[in-house]
């Protein structure tokens, strides 16, 4: 399993709650979350506060 996705469901985040708090498109957080796409530091870093987290948790 990816990290983003345990912690975000360990949140009870759905991708478009998380991706609301963050400020970025669905579509993008799921590419994300899968691995398709590399997230910018600056949206993981958004990513890793919204989930209440560090950011080496999420990598």
């Amino acid at each position: 399993e990816r990290p983003l996705r345990l912690w975000r469901e360990y949140r009870g985040l759905t991708l478009q709650a998380l991706a609301d708090r963050v400020g970025i498109s669905k579509s993008y957080l799921s590419q994300i979350e899968s691995g398709d796409r590399n997230g910018s530091i600056e949206v993981m870093k958004r990513i890793a506060a919204a989930l209440d987290v560090s950011l080496d948790e999420l990598v």
